[in-house]
């Protein structure tokens, strides 16, 4: 696999001195820091253009008559200008150097953040696109400027994007952005997904009364506004309700030039929604098998990373898996079962509890999932826990779904053996974590000493 892109999140400060008359910064003092910048990145004057916006900033400051205001102006226009290009210019340490400099002079200035800008000057601008078509329904406009495609916005050098899979179906089971597969209690609501682009959340059930099997019954997700791309959308199913548009009757991301980038297409009228947007990277896949939905989804890694600043949750189902008191060991379910089924096969020589035997169920599951991987052992679980053979296709779709949205075609099955090579990774991880907290603590105590 590609090594995993991360999204520049730091804020670096540039060091901008105030200089020259009145505070003001020359094109000379300027010049100097952009060489050093662009010595130390060279690949930023060929992938990010952001040099372009400094130079149309410098022709418009090189007036040494230039009032408060208007340099005021052209410091909007610049970074304006450099917004633009924040997409293109991602994770470039001199772009974002750049960016902070120029918040930096409208604060040392007291620059109003809201107001006029500058048009470049001193030359003769490219005749203007030609409009879009008029249209009297924003679903049939294009797909809207480049940095609306995920992909076609990366710098051209840039390796391509790792993606990364997340599947929950069934009573409930959930696969999550690290292949961890666990099965889970869950019951009422739970966030799977949170991050700056995206939010989904689920609504999980009793699946029998009294019984602690539970499987999601709701679920909504909010796509977040997003540049000249997409409004902010939400699109919420219920059993017996999988709408083939958001909440608000419109099947793309409103009425902005890119608005194509987020879909609503529905594959099988109240059965399979499909969900592209486009603008990150990002398919989603909604069904409902029987009374119950199931949720699938790919994204790009740093996408599905995106954590919002300050954001110190570690509920998020995809990215984190369930709480370990909310964790269900299925294998000791199973063993449960089968020692459940010889007791009544000796007894009364009939079937289990909810109308499965551990033997009858593998044999139905087997039908669908020929491959005893825990998609398998999932369809097996649910059927001996709530007897609703509905279950076996919410495992083969959530499998169909895996083929269809995992980036890996080596890990669309996981076995036992690699659930619990993870479990005990995850706990020798957190042994460490302990050893090192108290040695630190250890050492911090010695110093005061």
């Amino acid at each position: 696999m590609q090594p995993q892109r991360e999204r520049s999140e730091a804020r670096p400060r540039a060091g901008w001195m105030v200089m020259g008359e009145r505070g003001r910064p020359s094109a000379l003092d300027v010049c100097r820091v952009l060489a050093v910048f662009f010595a130390l990145f060279p690949s930023a004057s060929l992938q990010c253009k952001v040099i372009k916006c400094t130079t149309e900033y410098l022709a418009i400051t090189s007036n040494s008559g230039l009032g408060e205001e208007e340099y005021c102006t052209a410091l909007r226009a610049y970074k304006s200008c450099v917004g633009r290009l924040a997409r293109s210019c991602r994770g470039d340490l001199a772009y974002h150097s750049v960016q902070h400099g120029i918040e930096d002079l409208m604060n040392q200035k007291n620059c109003s953040k809201e107001g006029p800008t500058f048009q470049p000057r001193a030359r003769t601008p490219p005749p203007p696109p030609p409009p879009p078509p008029v249209v009297t329904d924003s679903q049939e406009r294009s797909d809207g400027p480049e940095v609306c495609h995920y992909e076609r916005s990366l710098t051209r050098n840039s390796a391509p994007p790792n993606y990364t899979h997340c599947g929950f179906f069934g009573d409930p089971h959930l696969r999550t952005f690290g292949d961890d597969f666990q099965t889970c209690k869950v019951e009422g609501a739970w966030p799977l997904i949170h991050n700056k682009f995206l939010s989904v959340q689920v609504t999980n059930s009793p699946v029998l009364p009294g019984s602690m099997a539970t499987a999601t019954s709701k679920l909504t997700i909010i796509f977040r506004n997003y540049q000249e791309c997409v409004e902010q959308k939400m699109y919420h199913a219920e059993t017996d309700d999988l709408p083939a548009a958001f909440a608000d009757g419109s099947k793309n991301g409103g009425d902005r030039y890119g608005a194509n980038t987020l879909r609503v297409v529905e594959k099988v009228p109240g059965q399979h929604v499909e969900i592209q947007a486009k603008y990150i990277g990002t398919t989603i896949v909604v069904r409902q098998v029987g009374r119950y939905l199931t949720f699938a989804v790919r994204m790009p890694v740093e996408v599905a990373h995106s954590v919002e600043e300050g954001d110190t949750q570690d509920l998020y189902l995809c990215l984190h898996g369930c709480p370990a008191n909310q964790r269900i060991d299925f294998r000791n379910f199973r063993a449960r079962a089968a020692e459940a089924t010889q007791g009544a096969s000796r007894t009364r020589g009939g079937a289990g509890t909810h109308g499965f035997t551990f033997k009858s169920a593998k044999v139905k599951c087997k039908e669908r999932l020929p491959v005893e991987d825990l998609y398998f052992q999932s369809c097996v679980f649910d059927l001996l826990s709530s007897g609703d053979i509905n279950f076996t296709m919410a495992a083969y779709y959530a499998f169909e779904d895996v083929k269809m949205l995992h980036s890996n075609s080596n890990r669309y099955h996981i076995y036992e053996k690699d659930a619990l090579n993870s479990a005990t990774r995850r706990g020798k991880n957190v042994l460490l974590a302990s050893v090192l907290s108290l040695l630190a603590v250890l050492l911090w105590s010695a110093a005061l000493l």
